[in-house]
């Protein structure tokens, strides 16, 4: 039938989608993420004036006299975004009442299903009831109670109300839950913001596991609130295990804290805590823990872990966004020992090197600006410090580069700046066992600063038949100011000039030819490569020291770099080509291969890898002789999920392998496995005095569709032994994750207190999560 007073239509179909909304959102609160009460309460104020309204239902009645408005049988109400269905709806003026009964339900513009059998509810929202009450959010979150009222207009309570995250079984909907948790009374206080939950229980497989007079907890409008956060276990071989309990405090809407304490059964009470500021451009925290050690036999005696009862560290971290561009940041640990952070696996501080980093960047269309200084902070456990006193401090280090945004004679200009400076506090070296010929030295004492520049142009020519021709210049030069101790015993004439300078000029051409090979099924791209660079010879090869340097690794990755040292301190000089081949192929049935193979040789000049320097860099390297070894390396991508890569280097005469990466992995849906193995030659002068066989596997099996074990290893061939092993199995669905894991691994210098660990996870989803964390896990 027509009606004429829309406005009383309106009213009824606002006042009844808001009150629905209202009165099943609130208990709701922590546990599930939905609108907040003053949100559900405001829809109507919200609501544009524009706003198409329908109401169809089999009856519709005015009644003017009694100032009623009734909607009979299958009532359907759409209205700015909501749905609403219910066999009854009746608004009654004189009241301010509005009821509606039969199978309510409402889907919410967020998607969130509500139900429930009755509703009774004034029309200003203040009070309510709701009974068999069903919440489904678009999360898969469920909340149920046997009824749901409103008390004046701040309060909201819950009767006999079950929450959970877990969908319910297919097969047998009335089993339990994994896990849901149950309470008397849950009441919302609109006025202090919080919930809470009266005899609430914690059910796991329908069994209840703990029960609580009373939890009360911050409401969803709060973003934050001090309370108690999810306990964390600990656990380590010679700390024992141990319960770890976070208390947040909110301090101000930009500062916040968190105390934690952890009681280990063998070595009593650690105490931490953590205070973080935000800033409009940024954001800095201050870290502080200790212990008083119980048991100090229980370590290894003689270790910094066992001579010390009070133990602890002051840390700090900060970002900061000058503006778009600039950046600055620090990130530093000091530690009353080497060791305490790593023994007590304190988080984000217990890398076997801690780095204390300070830092300055800047980042351009066209160039690139950065400065840092480093102290490397290194966790063992020996009593003297030798280690962390060999390593060098950095202050600073800083590094620009620039491309000129218009070309220079048709190519890329760039340019490229270093300067470093640090000091080292003792000397590191190794033995070569070489009857004292002489020694390598990683490090020496004393104090070094260097400035190295370099401008480099080079263009690109596309010749006939797809032939490409890259000419290169290239112009460097390193000023040095040296205060370092002069190393003995050592025969590779290292300079006595405090400030030696040197320089070195580039003049390169490259060539590429790929050729395009197509078939029925397949693609493949074959592209012999060619590289010439004539230089000078290096100033002071192998007589200044070599702090960024000190590892090189040839094979087919670097095969056609300009300079295949690793850092400024070296630099290859002398007349060099590089000539190789690159391959890629693809087929229709997705198969991928690639691979590359090639050979360096040296020309003219002094050949930088064959000098003697510091640390013997390019002793055994396979580029000491004029002709390099070979290098090849070959990849391949199989649509069963199987993906094969293989790397060597051959002895250039006898084809000897001196260099071996292969790597496997597999995947798929219920097995996931990778197979590394690694081999190099011994280097002797270069302290690498063994052979070296090692071989690295990880593996995923799914058992079922939520259950799933894994594991570990690295074994060294050579050694017989097992470096690091670990086991473990997990559980995951759509509203739990449960991991644990053991792991040990062979330390025979007592570097770390515990030798095995055992780590897990245990998160209850929309809940929280509960940790065991591990010691030293790495």
């Amino acid at each position: 039938m027509a009606v004429k007073d829309r406005g009383n239509i309106r009213r009824l179909s606002v006042a009844l989608l808001t009150s629905v909304a209202v009165c099943a959102m609130a208990p709701a609160a922590p546990l599930v993420h939905a609108q907040s009460l003053s949100d559900s309460a405001s829809m109507a104020g919200n609501v544009p004036d524009d706003a198409k309204l329908l109401l169809a239902a089999n009856e519709l009645v005015y009644d003017r006299d009694a100032e009623r408005v009734v909607a009979n049988g299958a009532v359907q109400i759409n209205y700015a975004g909501y749905q609403m269905v219910a066999r009854q709806v009746v608004y009654d003026q004189k009241t301010g009442r509005v009821t509606a009964a039969g199978n309510i339900e409402l889907v919410e513009p967020t998607g969130n299903r509500i139900y429930a059998d009755s509703l009774d509810v004034t029309d200003n929202f203040s009070d309510g009831f709701l009974r068999a009450l069903r919440v489904e959010s678009t999360d898969n979150t469920r909340l149920v109670a046997e009824s749901a009222q409103r008390v004046g207009g701040t309060q909201m309570i819950l009767h006999k109300g079950v929450y959970t995250a877990c969908l319910p079984c297919a097969e047998n909907p009335s089993r339990p839950p994994l896990w849901q948790v149950k309470a008397e009374r849950v009441v919302q206080d609109g006025t202090k913001k919080t919930v809470r939950l009266e005899r609430a229980r914690f059910e796991l497989f329908g069994k209840s596991l703990v029960t609580l007079p009373f939890i009360e907890v911050p409401d969803n409008t709060v973003k934050r609130k001090s309370g108690f956060l999810f306990p964390q276990f600990r656990s380590g071989e010679n700390v024992g295990f141990g319960i770890a309990v976070p208390y947040y405090i909110a301090i101000a809407p930009d500062r916040d804290a968190t105390i934690t304490t952890t009681g280990f059964s063998a070595q009593g009470v650690l105490l931490e805590a953590e205070v973080r500021q935000r800033f409009e451009k940024g954001q800095a925290n201050i870290r502080i823990a200790g212990i008083s050690q119980m048991n100090t036999d229980e370590f290894t005696a003689g270790t910094s872990d066992a001579e010390r009862d009070t133990r602890g560290l002051i840390a700090s971290k900060g970002e900061f966004k000058i503006n778009p561009r600039w950046s600055f940041g620090w990130d530093v640990m000091v530690q009353s020992d080497n060791n305490f952070a790593r023994t007590y696996g304190i988080d984000g501080l217990n890398a076997s090197t801690n780095t204390n980093v300070v830092y300055l960047t800047g980042i351009g269309e066209r160039n690139f600006f950065d400065m840092r200084g480093y102290y490397f902070d290194v966790q063992d456990a020996d009593l003297n410090n030798t280690a962390e006193k060999k390593q060098a401090t950095v202050l600073p280090v800083i590094d620009y580069s620039y491309y000129a945004p218009e070309l220079v004679a048709g190519g890329q200009l760039a340019g490229t700046l270093n300067f470093t400076s640090l000091s080292r506090f003792s000397s590191e070296f190794a033995d070569t066992n070489r009857d004292g010929a002489f020694d390598v030295y990683r490090g020496l004492k004393g104090h070094m600063n260097r400035l190295t520049g370099e401008l480099e142009w080079e263009r690109t020519f596309d010749g006939p038949g797809g032939l490409q021709i890259t000419p290169l210049l290239a112009a460097r030069g390193d000023v040095y100011g040296l205060a370092m101790d002069a190393p003995g015993n050592y025969t590779g004439g290292y300079t006595s000039n405090d400030a030696p300078a040197r320089y070195l000029l580039t003049a390169g051409i490259e060539a590429r030819y790929p050729w395009l090979i197509t078939t029925a099924n397949s693609s493949h791209i074959i592209e012999p490569i060619a590289q010439i660079y004539a230089r000078n010879n290096e100033g002071y090869a192998g007589q200044l020291p070599n702090e960024d340097a000190q590892s090189l690794v040839f094979d087919a990755s670097n095969l056609f770099s300009r300079n295949k040292f690793s850092g400024f301190d070296r630099v290859e000089g002398g007349t060099r080509a590089n000539v190789g081949m690159r391959y890629t192929g693809s087929f229709d049935n997705g198969i991928g291969v690639r691979a590359v193979i090639g050979q360096s040789y040296h020309l003219a000049g002094l050949n930088s890898y064959a000098t003697q320097d510091l640390l013997a860099v390019g002793s055994d390297s396979g580029l000491e002789t004029d002709v390099s070894d070979y290098v090849a390396s070959a990849g391949f991508e199989l649509p069963i999920g199987l993906s094969l890569s293989a790397g060597v280097r051959l002895d250039e005469e006898t084809l000897d392998v001196r260099r071996t990466d292969v790597n496997a992995t597999y995947a798929q849906d219920r097995f996931e496995t990778s197979l590394t193995f690694t081999q190099v030659d011994a280097r002797p002068a270069y302290s690498f005095s063994n052979d070296n066989q090692t071989v690295t596997s990880s593996t995923t099996v799914k058992v079922t569709e939520n259950w799933s074990v894994f594991g570990s290893v690295n074994y060294d061939i050579d050694a017989d032994k097992f470096n690091r092993r670990s086991v473990g199995i997990s559980y995951a669905d759509e509203c739990t994750v449960f991991s644990i894991a053991y792991s040990d691994k062979y330390d025979p210098n007592a570097e770390t207190a515990n030798d095995w660990t055992i780590g897990g996870k245990l998160v209850f989803r929309t809940l929280g999560e509960i940790n065991l964390s591990d010691t030293s896990f790495e």
